[in-house]
């Protein structure tokens, strides 16, 4: 949860030399190698048939949808306001693997996820003078995406190791992820600070393979839910974090916003599944 944290930063960061394309293409890369290095280094087989639906939805959502989607959202949005956004993403997990497991949550439970979701949907509508931002629409798409990666991860972990999980991911993301870095070098400029290299080198190496190894391993120990309430933090660090390495002014109603949407997906990890 720390590690994803300084995601966004590390993304705006990024930004500031690589195009959002470019950045989504080079991160599922270096992701991608580095994860076939570890599987080849392990000697692991691949994995049965079976699991590949899954693995391709992890591939679809956390190494390619996510990255892509929240990159472009940064490009206008501040790391402050999209992290209030992307606090619906453990209720958004959470909700799936209900759906994937067929377990019902409790009248609780969908009663602290619409306030959620109301609280969400006031605060992108209030920021953006009522209506909502082509950056706001990215970020649901991210969220969605990466909710769907995490369920379908963590259904894996009771099969898979949790490190073989995302390593196998990104693995498979490769292809699409390589197209998407050598279009991009061709058609958007770099501009490779030292900023911007450090940002690329973390979200490649940390946000889309080592926060996923010690994440999905966390979910294979304690299962879905109770990760994703351990992830209520991350919204607030990623506050903290925009301030003190971005030097942003987040609005005064963002840490008011966030701290409301975490009660709410609290109460939904209390509520009876």
């Amino acid at each position: 949860m720390t590690s994803f944290s300084f995601s966004f930063p590390a993304t705006v960061w990024a930004l500031d030399g690589f195009g959002p394309w470019t950045a989504t293409g080079l991160r599922g890369l270096l992701a991608g190698l580095l994860a076939a290095v570890c599987l080849y280094g392990a000697r692991v087989p691949v994995p049965a048939r079976q699991h590949w639906p899954g693995l391709l939805t992890v591939a679809a959502g956390c190494a390619i949808g996510f990255p892509l989607l929240s990159t472009l959202a940064l490009q206008t949005s501040t790391t402050a306001h999209s992290a209030v956004v992307i606090g619906m993403l453990p209720l958004a997990t959470a909700a799936l693997s209900s759906a994937l497991t067929g377990r019902r949550p409790s009248r609780t439970f969908w009663t602290a996820a619409g306030l959620g979701a109301l609280t969400v949907g006031a605060f992108t509508l209030q920021q953006s003078h009522g209506l909502p931002t082509l950056a706001d629409l990215y970020l649901f798409g991210a969220l969605l995406a990466c909710a769907a990666g995490y369920a379908q991860g963590g259904r894996l972990t009771t099969h898979l190791p949790g490190w073989q999980v995302i390593a196998w991911g990104v693995v498979a993301a490769l292809p699409v992820s390589s197209l998407i870095a050598v279009l991009s070098l061709l058609a958007e400029p770099v501009q490779p600070t030292t900023e911007a290299l450090v940002g690329m080198a973390y979200i490649g190496a940390v946000s889309q393979f080592g926060g996923f190894v010690l994440w999905y391993r966390g979910m294979a120990v304690i299962g879905v839910p109770k990760a994703s309430q351990i992830q209520l933090a991350q919204p607030l660090l990623t506050l903290v974090w925009s301030v003190l390495l971005l030097g942003e002014q987040p609005s005064p109603l963002a840490p008011v916003a966030a701290l409301l949407v975490l009660g709410c997906i609290a109460a939904t990890q209390r509520a009876r599944g």
